[in-house]
């Protein structure tokens, strides 16, 4: 099974507000960037985002390590909170309904035929990809700020 490496990396101009976000696929030294744009998001929103467009780039079933500085995302999974909304119907703990589902339930389908590791990221600090990511993000909601 091939060994691929997922950064990702999500913005947001306000919160909500404009949202961006970026990841790098990294493959055998070879590198393929990517970044995208929504109007009006959260930061969260755009966290999940980053790492589901990297997945969709994804042509097979790969082992995948995936590096984010969110929390959030990297948390869902590392402390089983996913498996507890879904036991939960798509509940928190606080029985309330867990946000942004749509986007969970799409990430667990793109993600169920790799062999995923997650790895929690310090967030502008030294990791040189991360940093890329957060340029990715934070230049598509430069590039529309004039949308305003």
């Amino acid at each position: 099974m091939k060994k691929v490496e997922l950064y990702t990396d999500g913005a947001c101009s306000g919160n909500p507000g404009k949202g961006g976000y970026g990841g790098i696929l990294i493959y055998q030294g070879h590198e393929k960037e990517y970044s995208g744009y929504s109007p009006e998001t959260t930061n969260n929103r755009m966290e999940i985002t980053a790492v589901i467009e990297g997945l969709k780039l994804l042509k097979e079933d790969v082992e995948l390590d995936i590096y984010s500085d969110s929390a959030y995302v990297v948390n869902a999974f590392e402390q089983g909170w996913i498996e507890s909304w879904q036991n939960n119907g798509w509940r928190t703990a606080g029985k309330k309904p867990v946000q942004n589902i749509e986007l969970w339930q799409e990430l667990l389908t793109l993600l169920s035929s790799h062999k995923v590791t997650w790895n929690k990221v310090k967030g502008h600090a030294d990791n040189v990809y991360n940093n890329r990511c957060d340029k990715l993000a934070t230049g598509e909601i430069s590039k529309h700020l004039a949308d305003m």
